[in-house]
C-alpha cells in the first residue's frame, strides 16, 4: 500500500511538472489573446498546409509522436488530437495518423498500468467490472474490440481497466486500433471541415454558417447516431 501511494505521488508530481513546463514554453511563444484569435487560426492553417505539402511523412511522424506523448505520460484524451489531426491533415490521412498515435499511446499506458498500477486498479474497480472477466475469457480480442468501440468510460481509465483481465498487449493494441476508428474518423472529419471553413473565410464566420456547412453538420449528425448506438450496446455489454 505504501509503494502504491509513492507511485501515485510520483506520477502526479511528474505529470504536473511536465504540464507546467509545456505551458511555460508554449506561452513564452504565444499569448492567450493570440491563440484564441481567428487570425491566429487562419495564419497557422496556411502554415500547416504549406508544411504538409513540403514534407508530409516527417510531419506525420512528428504528429504521431506528439500524440503518443499526449496520451502517455500527459494522460490526454482523443478529441483535441482528432480535431487537430483533421485540421492539419484532412479527414483521411488525419484519421490514420490520429488512430495510430492514440493506439500506441494507449498501449504504453496499458503496459505501464499493468506493471505499476495493477493492484490499485483491482482494488478500486474489480468489483464493478468483474462481470466483464467472463466475457474477456471467452474471446479476448472480440470483447476488447467491442469494449473499445462502445466506450462509455473515460479514455485514461479505459486504457487501464483491461489490466484486470490480463489481456495480451498485441490484442489490446489492435483492438484499440480498430475499435476507435469510427468515433475518431467523425471527429477528424469535423476538424477537417473547420479547416475548410477557415480557409474559405477571411473574417470570422457566423455560428449558423459553421453548423450548416456539410463538412460540419454531416459528421456531427452521424456522431450523435453513433452515440445512441453505443449507449444501446453498453446496456448489454456492461450488464451483469
Amino acid at each position: 500500500m505504501e509503494n502504491t501511494k509513492k507511485i501515485k505521488l510520483f506520477i502526479g508530481l511528474s505529470y504536473l511538472l511536465i504540464v507546467c513546463l509545456f505551458l511555460y514554453f508554449f506561452f513564452s511563444k504565444f499569448t492567450f489573446e493570440e491563440i484564441t484569435s481567428y487570425d491566429f487560426l487562419r495564419d497557422n492553417q496556411s502554415y500547416f498546409a504549406a508544411l504538409k505539402k513540403s514534407n508530409l511523412f516527417l510531419i506525420s511522424i512528428i504528429f504521431i509522436s506528439l500524440t503518443i506523448l499526449w496520451v502517455f505520460p500527459f494522460l490526454g484524451f482523443g478529441s483535441p488530437v482528432a480535431l487537430m489531426g483533421g485540421f492539419i491533415f484532412g479527414k483521411w490521412i488525419g484519421t490514420i495518423v490520429v488512430v495510430f498515435g492514440l493506439s500506441i499511446g494507449a498501449t504504453f499506458l496499458y503496459v505501464f498500468g499493468n506493471y505499476f498500477l495493477k493492484e490499485l486498479i483491482r482494488e478500486k474497480f474489480l468489483n464493478k467490472f468483474q462481470s466483464l472477466e467472463i466475457k474477456f475469457k471467452k474471446s479476448e480480442f472480440i470483447y476488447l474490440l467491442i469494449y473499445r468501440f462502445i466506450g462509455g468510460i473515460p479514455w485514461q481509465l479505459s486504457c487501464l481497466l483491461p489490466t484486470l483481465f490480463n489481456v495480451r498487449v498485441m490484442n489490446f493494441f489492435f483492438a484499440t486500433l480498430i475499435g476507435i476508428i469510427p468515433q475518431i474518423f467523425l471527429t477528424v472529419y469535423i476538424g477537417s471541415g473547420l479547416e475548410k471553413i477557415i480557409n474559405q473565410n477571411s473574417e470570422v464566420p457566423g455560428i449558423t454558417d459553421i453548423i450548416l456547412s456539410p463538412d460540419i453538420y454531416f459528421p456531427i449528425s452521424v456522431f450523435f447516431i453513433l452515440i445512441l448506438i453505443t449507449i444501446f450496446l453498453r446496456k448489454f455489454f456492461y450488464k451483469n
